[in-house]
């Protein structure tokens, strides 16, 4: 007999195994298979014996079994029917996995029979191919054989980023920006053909090999222009950030168009996952276009909207419902270049971006470009050839095309008899080259020593470039003594006009002379326009001097703004004129003293002088007696 406790413990446990049964079979086959079993009334039982027989029938699936187990027997009895249990589950449960694997297999098979089948029809009617098709294809193999060297811009583009001349201090800004745990995303500011698409591609190579930088040895460059980026506002195609191709009138996939499945088509933000985006010339990109990718490079994902798309469709493949629902990830570091100015680039990019500038190159970074290229083309260079060809470009790409079309020039002209070429590229072939270019020298005004009276070197600048302005002036006496008139041409615009009124002022100011006794006549040799004040100082030097007839240093380049009161004021650009002055051969620059801190000691081989007023600047440039009491 057992105890009152451990019956209640065994009829608990044949409780649990019959639920264990419902749970596995199913209440109602539980129901049918106890009633063929003849153990139905057994179940329903209130005997604990009866119960256990019952499970035995069940278990063991044998009508025969009738005898009611004794009830000290129990425990053991339950005890196997546990194992046996548990034995019909595992068996069960391989048996279904391997059911489920011959189904796959049997549809694979199934389908490459199929698609046997069809091959063999396409074989024994001749298929697609006809003999146009066929010889159309030996063509294009043909053509896949043939193959031309590498052009002269892939042999000679650098290759690491010590050979980028020029830029050593943008290079290090870029580099420590993406080494970092947290890169940044970056604008590159400079004139075209000074590095920078090279200089982005390679300090991500190099961010590569550096254990706190995020850049996994994988990490891709992807490059795009941004002028050449087209999209449609409805989304019809965004090659950028990606689109998704309706099942309909798009071109989705033809099983997925069979099925009505829209197809998203991941774009560059998503090849470039993990790596850099790197846009070039960003600052000509669509507006609207680039607002959209500036919310990628918040969320770092890209998000797909369809009309077509279901949820619930079964048929979806998963990715695509993975693209729908959870968006395509698009984590990456933007690299924007630009030849723009920092003021015409939108000021939301600007704002998420680190900003780097490239200098532009001097005469002398263009001739160690071309004597670099001239050691990888393995060709010697005429004494003067680099220099010849500094005269004519400051970009570096163009330089490396001047000297690569030089070369193949000489390749071409010059053979001895026995047919060998000679490999020196001569100061003919390089003029030859410029002729038929139609190049003109980049630098028009050059240092001199000799000083001239009534002309000064002015400064300005365009885009990141400086250059130097040729002013002049020429004074008469009027032909009625108060009644003398300023004549200034057109051309150099109504600030530059401002100007040379603040400079009558001021030398009035200086001198004690009323310009209203000369006919003045200034210029600006060339009409080129000039866009601010900063020509003031430069202004009423070329006056100062036209009057009292006094010489001017050629070798000194002069910018500042100047108030009424004799004051030197600061001007924009300066970094960009000084580097123009240095590239016209200038020995110093003169600039107002509130600039002098912001470029001090930035470019090598000039001379900065600053100065906080008029009569400082015209100190420098000559002595002129100020009047002790000026008049008016």
């Amino acid at each position: 007999m057992a105890v009152p406790g451990e019956e209640h413990l065994l009829s608990k446990q044949v409780a649990a195994l019959f639920q264990i049964l419902c749970d596995f079979y199913g209440t109602d086959k539980i129901i049918l298979k106890a009633s063929k079993l003849e153990a139905l009334e057994l179940i329903k039982s209130e005997k604990l014996s009866e119960r256990v027989l019952a499970l035995e029938k069940l278990i063991y699936e044998d009508p025969t079994l009738s005898q009611v187990p004794p009830e000290e027997d129990i425990p053991h009895i339950l005890s196997a029917l546990e194992e046996e249990l548990a034995d019909i589950i595992a068996r069960r449960t391989v048996e279904e996995r391997l059911e489920q694997r011959i189904a796959e297999r049997m549809q694979e098979k199934h389908e490459e029979y199929i698609q046997e089948i069809r091959r063999q029809i396409l074989r024994e009617e001749g298929g697609a191919e006809t003999a146009r098709t066929l010889k159309k294809l030996v063509e294009l193999e043909a053509k896949e054989k043939v193959s031309l060297s590498r052009s002269a811009l892939e042999i000679l583009r650098p290759r690491s980023l010590k050979e980028i001349v020029g830029q050593e201090e943008a290079v290090q800004a870029i580099l420590a920006k993406l080494a970092s745990p947290f890169p940044q995303h970056m604008i590159i500011y400079g004139p075209p053909g000074v590095g920078k698409t090279t200089a982005a591609r390679l300090a991500l190579e190099e961010a590569k090999k550096i254990s706190s930088s995020p850049f996994g040895p994988q990490a891709p460059f992807v490059e795009v222009d941004g002028t050449t980026l087209r999209w449609d506002p409805r989304e019809i195609t965004n090659p950028l950030l990606g689109s998704v191709h309706d099942p309909i009138y798009q071109g989705a996939r033809r099983d997925l168009a069979d099925s009505g499945i829209p197809e998203p088509k991941l774009g560059l933000v998503t090849e470039a996952h993990g790596g850099v985006l790197f846009i070039d010339e960003i600052g000509e990109m669509d507006p609207l276009l680039l607002n959209k990718l500036l919310k990628v490079l918040e969320d770092k994902r890209v998000f797909f909207d369809s009309s077509y798309y279901d949820p619930e469709d079964e048929s979806i493949p998963r990715y695509i419902k993975k693209l729908f629902e959870e968006g395509a990830p698009a984590d990456f570091v933007l690299i924007g270049a630009t030849t723009r100015d920092p003021e015409e680039i939108s000021p939301a990019l600007r704002s998420r971006c680190a900003e780097v500038f490239f200098s532009p190159l001097t005469p002398e970074h263009i001739k160690t470009i071309v004597e670099e290229a001239a050691e990888r083309l393995k060709v010697k260079l005429e004494p003067g050839v680099s220099e010849l060809i500094a005269e004519y470009t400051i970009e570096g790409r163009k330089a490396v095309n001047i000297l690569a079309e030089a070369y193949g020039l000489c390749l071409y002209r010059q053979r001895d008899k026995r047919g060998r070429r000679r490999r020196s590229i001569g100061l003919e072939h390089v003029r030859q080259v410029l002729r038929s270019a139609r190049l003109t020298p980049q630098i028009s005004v050059k240092a001199q020593k000799k000083p001239e009276v009534g002309r000064i070197m002015g400064l300005a600048v365009s885009g990141f470039v400086g250059t130097v302005l040729e002013i002049e002036a020429v004074a008469f006496p009027a032909r009625e003594e108060g009644k003398g008139v300023i004549r200034f041409n057109e051309t150099a615009g109504s600030m530059a006009r401002d100007s040379v009124f603040n400079a009558a002022a001021v030398f009035r100011l200086l001198t004690g002379e009323d310009l209203g006794d000369y006919d003045l006549h200034v210029n600006v040799v060339g009409g080129a326009n000039i866009d601010g004040p900063s020509a003031g100082l430069a202004i009423l030097a070329a006056i100062v001097s036209a009057v009292q007839g006094k010489p001017l240093r050629q070798d000194v380049a002069v910018t500042g703004e100047i108030s009424i009161q004799g004051k030197v004021k600061p001007v924009g650009g300066v970094l960009e004129k000084i580097y123009g002055a240095k590239q016209a051969g200038m020995g110093a620059v003169l600039l107002p003293r509130d600039n002098y801190l912001e470029v001090k000691g930035a470019i090598k081989g000039i001379e900065l002088i600053p100065v906080a007023t008029v009569a400082e600047a015209l100190d420098y440039l000559f002595r002129i007696p100020l009047a002790s009491t000026p008049r008016g």
